[in-house]
């Protein structure tokens, strides 16, 4: 409590140097106050001398014009200005009595914040009468204004009234002169007529003298005349400048009723501005009747508060002794947390990186184990399907028709959504690629594929779809993006290289088409012989195209000219649906042989890479003549190859291969001989819904193809040299092989030279 007296008493000492500090400052704004009341004194004093000189001016103005009503409303409005004046003296007056007053503080009143609050209500007091000095200020130098302005009306009226003078009096000369001059002329025509009628016996020289005299006689008459046109226009003058004059006494009344109202309007004013004086102090003496008396009772409650506080005081001391000894007693107990928190952590860590030793142990395990039972799921199920999308183009046009309708599942890339005639179709499929994947992606999925041709296996990958989906760009490309045909006869001579050191490899390719259910040699010399399909003559049941041509192959550059050559051949045309419509249906055929010089293990593996042309509906395409005609050929073969799938799904005894060329020459891809895979072309635009939904039915139904083992074609025996790998071509048959030619003796050696020459030139 003693402490708590101790720190009152120091706040008691530190307000009354605060409130010494603020009387300082008082007694300077008051002497602030004091110099501007000086400096408006003499402004006063200054307004006096002008009203004197004014009142001055306005007594010689009186004697030299005569009293008039004007004038003594001007004695009027001075003698108001002079009551005006007294009454801004007494308010100076009651001004500085109230700052004496306030001069006076309270110095034994112990409650010096309501002495502070008193004090900003005085300044504020101070403030309002500052603003009234400002109004009175503004107030006389309105008035002096309209005295100006008076002044200046009397001073033209002084000089209308001279002027008018002036003019009188010049009137009244001419109006004299004019008389004089008809007084005279009424004078002379008596001794006139006497002449005339004296002259009536005289001569002809009288005679002469008197048309002189008639004629000046019509002259002078002339004359009064004109005098009296001026005298007329004097008169009017003479009117006009009356009028002037009541003119000029209207604004004088007009001056004076302004006057008068800013005057009552000055009164008004300054019986306000005393009655809100005189209400500002009695509210805030009033107010600090009440805060006095508030101080009063809080200083009680004050009292009782110190009283109640000691068992507390007692408490917080207790208390803090107790926390004085956790503080003391605090580091020990944070090394030994922190100890055990290192520690718990230390463990964490290394629980954490057995689990993720652990884990990374199985994660790779688990790669291995879904390696081995994908290789497995591929060599049980051998059709494989994959689905892709291609971009929205300018082809398809604006509008509603041109909208994506193909969206696909963020959690799962092989699954896709089809919204067709307002219903969402969903399709699953081994995987999808979207609008933006690149051509490397779709390569590097089937590039496992493409690899295992080497090891002896036959592969087939063939494109599907309407027409205009993208199947020639996916599987040729461009020049400058490559599709899956060149990408993998690169991946062949890559692997080729990286496997020199133990195997010898041979890769030979030919390029076909079926047009029109014809089957046309690309690389051969005449393009539009027709070719058959038949059974080796071994008895292994497979099948080869005799006269077709095998082309050796050894560099890419090899592979540039193969494709160029063999792409100029086929047929392609333009339709409503497709610039450039592949009319008929590509097959290269790429023959990887190798030998294990270590084992003398021999390797035979076919990839088959297939352009399908596209499904087309006959009204969309425009399609007509020659048109028409490729048209139903191309729908026909893939309506047989759509009744294949389905015997192949349904596991009928008997497959329909032989209803067309293009199932009798994919027979061996389709009968479990060979790994398979179909790649689905699809267009996103609401226009080609129909076809999409047909597209993505059947690559479903391709999916549920269940094919047996797939075998490999390797045998134990000697390998010839290269030299009679070139030469032996001529004079033995080629290997059996599916889809592959077997040419006749003599026959193959011939056509490989002429083909040779021809992409030299064209190299």
């Amino acid at each position: 409590v003693m402490a708590s007296m101790a720190h009152l008493q120091k706040e008691k000492l530190r307000l009354q140097e605060e409130l010494l500090e603020l009387q300082e400052k008082l007694a300077a704004q008051e002497n602030n106050e004091l110099s501007l009341s000086l400096q408006l004194q003499g402004q006063v004093e200054t307004l006096k001398a002008k009203l004197l000189e004014q009142a001055q001016e306005i007594s010689r103005l009186r004697s030299e014009l005569g009293g008039t009503d004007a004038e003594k409303h001007r004695d009027l409005l001075a003698a108001e200005n002079e009551r005006l004046r007294q009454e801004m003296k007494a308010c100076e007056a009651e001004l500085r009595e109230l700052q004496r007053q306030q001069q006076a503080p309270c110095r034994d009143c112990p409650h010096l914040q309501e002495n502070a609050r008193l004090q900003e209500q005085l300044s504020q007091l101070q403030r309002e009468a500052e603003e009234t000095r400002a109004k009175l200020v503004e107030l006389d130098l309105e008035v002096q204004q309209k005295t100006n302005r008076l002044a200046e009306v009397e001073l033209r009226l002084k000089d209308s009234l001279a002027e008018r003078a002036e003019e009188e009096e010049r009137l009244s000369r001419r109006l004299r002169d004019s008389q004089e001059t008809i007084a005279s002329l009424k004078s002379q025509p008596q001794q006139i007529k006497y002449i005339i009628k004296t002259v009536e016996v005289e001569s002809a020289k009288a005679k002469q003298a008197l048309c002189e005299t008639q004629s000046r006689n019509q002259y002078l008459q002339e004359q009064v005349g004109m005098q009296k046109q001026v005298l007329k226009e004097m008169e009017q003058q003479l009117q006009r400048s009356q009028k002037t004059e009541a003119q000029l006494r209207a604004q004088i009344t007009m001056y004076e009723a302004e006057l008068e109202r800013a005057h009552g309007q000055m009164l008004e004013e300054m019986q306000a501005m005393e009655e809100e004086k005189n209400h500002a102090i009695e509210e805030a003496f009033s107010r600090a009747q009440v805060e006095m008396k508030a101080v009063h009772e809080n200083l009680a409650g004050v009292r009782t508060n110190l009283l109640t506080l000691q068992p507390a005081l007692r408490t917080l001391t207790h208390d803090y002794n107790n926390l004085k000894r956790q503080v003391r007693d605090f580091p020990l107990l944070l090394q030994e947390t922190l100890r055990s928190a290192r520690a718990e952590i230390s463990q964490a860590i290394e629980e954490v990186h057995n689990t993720n030793r652990e884990l990374l142990r199985k994660y790779r395990r688990e790669l291995q184990l879904r390696k081995k039972w994908h290789n497995e799921l591929v060599r049980l199920k051998n059709i494989r399907v994959f689905g892709r999308v291609r971009p929205i183009t300018k082809e398809d046009g604006d509008g509603p028709e041109a909208a994506n309708a193909v969206t696909f599942d963020a959690d799962d890339d092989a699954v896709l959504y089809l919204l067709h005639k307002g219903k969402q179709v969903s399709f699953e499929l081994d995987k999808v690629f979207p609008p933006q994947a690149s051509q490397e992606e779709v390569f590097q999925e089937v590039q496992a594929l493409v690899t295992s041709c080497i090891d002896g296996y036959n592969v087939c990958i063939f494109a599907y779809g309407q027409t205009g989906a993208g199947k020639t760009y996916t599987m040729e490309g461009t020049a400058a993006n490559p599709g899956i045909n060149q990408r993998a006869l690169q991946l062949l001579f890559s692997e080729v290289r990286s496997k020199a050191a133990d195997w010898d490899y041979t890769i030979t390719v030919s390029a076909a088409e079926i047009y029109n259910e014809a089957l046309r040699d690309l690389l051969g010399k005449e393009p539009q012989e027709k070719l058959e399909i038949k059974l080796c003559p071994d008895g292994s049941g497979q099948l080869y195209v005799p006269g077709l041509t095998e082309f050796r192959v050894q560099s890419v550059e090899d592979i540039n000219k193969v494709f160029e050559f063999g792409h100029i051949k086929r047929v392609t045309e333009c339709t409503n649906l497709n610039e450039h419509s592949s009319r008929s249906h590509a097959l290269l055929i790429v023959t990887v042989r190798g030998l294990d010089r270590s084992t003398g293990l021999r390797t035979t593996g076919k990839l088959n890479l297939v352009d399908l042309a596209g499904s087309e509906r006959v009204g969309r395409s425009g399609a007509e003549g020659s048109r028409l005609r490729e048209a139903q050929h191309i729908n026909k073969s893939l309506s047989a190859l759509g009744d294949v799938i389905y015997a192949l799904r349904s596991r009928q005894g008997h497959v329909p291969f032989r209803n067309s060329k293009l199932t009798y020459l994919l027979q061996d891809s389709l009968s479990g001989d060979s790994k398979t895979l179909m790649m689905v072309q699809v267009s996103p635009a609401e226009k080609n819904t129909s076809e999409t939904l047909c597209s993505l039915k059947f690559a479903e139904r391709v999916r549920s193809v269940e094919l047996g083992p797939v075998s490999r074609k390797a045998e134990l025996g000697s390998w010839p040299s290269q030299e009679h790998l070139e030469g032996d071509s001529s004079g033995s048959a080629a290997p059996p092989g599916r889809g592959h030619a077997s040419p006749s003796p003599g026959h193959l050696s011939s056509r490989s030279a002429s083909i040779r020459r021809k992409l030299q030139t064209s190299g």
